[in-house]
């Protein structure tokens, strides 16, 4: 206490604080242990220094007596003013900001020079994490006017640590290869740019030890532990060698599976989800999976608080373990009420008719996870999340709330693409897929290219009747001009009027039935013979009536960039008898995806089409064919390319009443990550296909159909979702061309279609 103050006591009249310049003095009167009218002493003056020192504002503080009023003289921290990072190349700026954050330093805030060495600290760790031992950090304070100050800290990254080698030791069964295979660290290998997998962190070891050791616990070895892991860095900071010691112990077998508790349903119906056999290798994935397929079935039978334990009791003498399956179901749980909110445009029925889980019904986990999964298919919707929370005072009935957060149902399109196929293409729409909140789609499109145009005004209620069949109208109109979109002197004007109806199958899988009537007037070119051949057996303008059918599942886990699931779709149109003319048409289409890694997924295209004429048409009209080639179909050859030729003329391709197209395909998200991880996909690809004219006919060549004229070729592929439209780029390289083919090596196209 400063030498004004006397020894004795005295009553505080007033308290004055000078040396303020940015804090309040309300937060120095929160923090003072004494109030005006209390007594002060020796000790309690201080108390009142360590109690404003320990806010951490302060660099000085003194308490000084002027009569009855205590005086408090402060000298405050400097604030900082700013924060600059240099030398950062790794890791972002924004990132390393962050974490000095957490620490208490960021712009604005009190700065006290204590923090130096944990700020430094903080950013070792951060750069530690990202493999970069050597890192070298210099931290400097500069005095600005106002009491602040400038903190600029340099960095030095130096080179990212490599794994240069993992040891395992004590493994006998497995081999080192097989084991190293459970890890997603290792040494450096061509992909390691992508993968980063020779990047040492202290969190990927630690899930690749426990990878290892589920691998051994999957096989039997019940016992396995691993006794130590020891990680060294190199003098130079530049390689890191991991070693890690185990015990395998022995092999333990099944003895014998029991079912305990209360199951509340048939034991016949438990035992098959058990995928455990007596004799056979004890597995902890296969224990931990049938306890969840046991749980999962108790909750589809309302018990949803049910709880399955698999307990092994191991006998060491014999090496073998006795499996019990312990279930609780607890209580049979009741649906009281349904509850939806955030949905301020769309009708609680658009939402209601997707639930599967009903009100007054048994609970099921299943039927809300797929009510969930049907409402994000709708596509009114940005986010969907289901709670279920108990009704207060009741155990066996919850309330499910479903919460929706919606997104613009409605697009106006007005813009400008680019095909090579195709030129520019200009296209309005405007489309309603949540019209007024109902859940039906009305859309009005105008698309213009360089080959076509298309005028087109559609309707869809998915819900025509309360079981979800659906009804919809088209009405379109287009023209198409084939000199300019494969070469050939015709062209053709094309009005249509169609209904069809849907019916939902599963939750997955629908069947359609429509029926079109289509007005086709042909011109045909003077350049031509199979043109004109073709209006004088059978004229010019065509009146047809259609029934189609088509089916289709689609299990994917998106539309746009899917890493699993499937998607199938067969078509079909016929032109009923009294149509001028009579074809049909079948089209298959078949998409696999499977999830090789967290990045890497490998997807599989089938396309299959056939079409033939009956009754007074000989064959497919030849403006109906089917093409091949192109950026959709075989990359690398020139957009609807391939295939037979008319014989006389310029040797244009027509197409063929018979197509066949595929492809396999790898792809992965950019390695860069970040906002281009959901939006940009890089590929690697292996096409074929081709079409085929079948029927005999002297104005073409080749026909008949060969597998030996499929297509092959391979290559690169880009695809950016871009905010003003779809890009796609590909480097498709022939491999079988022929002299006749028309290649093109680069190939993109820009913009929407329809």
């Amino acid at each position: 206490m400063a030498a004004g103050v006397q020894a004795a006591d005295f009553e505080v009249a007033d308290i004055r604080v000078e040396g303020l310049q940015r804090i309040a003095a309300g937060t120095i009167f929160n923090y003072l242990p004494v109030q005006v009218g209390d007594s002060v002493s020796d000790g309690i003056t201080g108390n009142i220094i360590r109690s404003l020192f320990s806010t951490g504002f302060f660099s000085d503080v003194k308490v000084e007596r002027e009569g009855d009023v205590l005086i408090v003289v402060v000298r405050e921290r400097p604030a900082i003013a700013q924060i600059d990072l240099t030398g950062n190349k790794s890791l972002k700026t924004e990132q390393l900001k962050e974490g000095l954050e957490e620490i208490g330093m960021a712009e604005g805030r009190v700065f006290n020079p204590a923090m130096l060495d944990r700020i430094e600290q903080e950013l070792r760790r951060q750069y530690f994490g990202a493999g970069k031992y050597g890192v070298e950090i210099e931290s400097t304070v500069s005095p600005l006017e106002r009491n602040r100050v400038a903190v600029r800290i340099a960095i030095v990254e130096g080179q990212t640590a490599r794994i240069k080698q993992i040891n395992i030791i004590g493994n006998q069964a497995f081999s080192d290869k097989e084991l190293l295979k459970q890890f997603d660290l290792g040494t450096t290998k061509w992909y390691s740019f992508y993968t980063k997998n020779d990047q040492y962190s202290k969190q990927k070891l630690g899930g690749d030890l426990e990878d290892l050791r589920s691998f051994y616990l999957d096989r039997g070895y019940v016992n396995f532990e691993i006794t130590s892991t020891q990680v060294s860095i190199s003098p130079d900071k530049d390689g890191m060698y991991v070693t890690i010691a185990i015990e395998e112990g022995d092999v333990y077998q099944v003895k014998d599976i029991k079912l305990a508790g209360e199951s509340r349903v048939p034991t016949e119906q438990l035992f098959p989800l058990i995928h455990l056999r007596r004799g056979e290798d004890f597995s902890r994935i296969k224990a931990t999976e049938s306890a969840e397929r046991i749980s999962e079935l108790l909750g589809s039978e309302g018990y949803a608080f049910a709880n399955v334990n698999a307990v092994p009791e191991i006998d060491e003498e014999n090496k073998e373990v006795i499996i019990t399956f312990f279930v609780d179901p607890g209580k049979r749980v009741y649906v009281r009420r349904i509850n939806m909110e955030g949905n301020t445009r769309t009708r609680d029925v658009v939402l209601r008719r997707e639930m599967r889980q009903l009100e007054r019904a048994w609970f099921s986990t299943d039927l809300v996870k797929r009510s969930r999964e049907r409402l994000q298919r709708l596509g009114y919707f940005e986010d969907v999340t289901i709670e279920t929370p108990a009704v207060p005072g009741l155990a066996d009935q919850v309330d499910v709330d479903v919460s929706v957060k919606e997104k613009p149902s409605g697009n106006l399109l007005a813009g400008v693409g680019f095909s090579q196929s195709q030129g520019i293409l200009l296209n309005a729409s405007v489309t309603q897929n949540n019209f007024l909140g109902t859940g039906k789609r009305v859309s009005m499109a105008l698309n213009t290219s360089r080959s076509s145009q298309l005028y087109r005004l559609a309707y869809t209620n998915p819900y025509y009747t309360v079981d979800g069949i659906s009804r919809g109208f088209d009405l379109s109109y287009r023209a198409t001009n084939f000199d300019d979109l494969i070469g050939a002197d015709f062209t053709t004007d094309v009005g249509l009027a169609e209904v069809n109806f849907g019916l939902p199958i599963s939750d997955v899988s629908r069947a359609g039935l429509g029926f079109r009537y289509q007005y086709t007037h042909f011109f045909a070119g003077n350049t031509s013979e199979l043109a004109q051949d073709f209006v004088q057996d059978n004229g010019d303008k065509f009146n047809d009536f259609f029934i189609t059918a088509n089916y289709s599942r689609d299990s994917r886990d998106s539309a746009i960039f899917p890493t699993k699931g499937t998607f199938q779709r067969a078509f079909g149109e016929i032109a009923v008898p009294g149509s001028d003319l009579q074809y049909y048409r079948l089209n298959l289409e078949g998409r696999q995806y499977i999830q090789l890694t967290r990045k890497f997924t490998f997807a599989l295209r089938g396309d299959l089409g056939y079409g033939a004429g009956y009754g007074e048409t000989a064959q497919l009209p030849f403006f109906e064919n089917f093409y091949a080639g192109g950026p959709r179909s075989v990359r690398g050859y020139d957009a609807y390319s391939l295939g037979p030729r008319e014989v006389d003329g310029d040797d244009d391709p027509v197409g063929g009443n018979l197509k066949m197209t595929g492809s396999l395909e790898v792809f992965a998200p950019p390695p860069i990550g970040g906002q281009f991880e959901n939006t940009v996909r890089l590929g690697a690809f292996l096409d074929f296909g081709n079409v085929w004219w079948t029927e005999s006919d002297p104005l073409v060549a080749p026909t008949g159909f060969d597998l030996g004229d499929l297509r092959y070729s391979t290559g690169l592929s880009f695809a950016w979702l871009s905010p003003v439209g779809a890009l796609s780029l590909s480097l498709g390289f022939p491999l079988n061309s022929e002299d006749d083919d028309e290649t093109q090596i680069f190939q993109f196209s820009f913009g929407q279609t329809f």
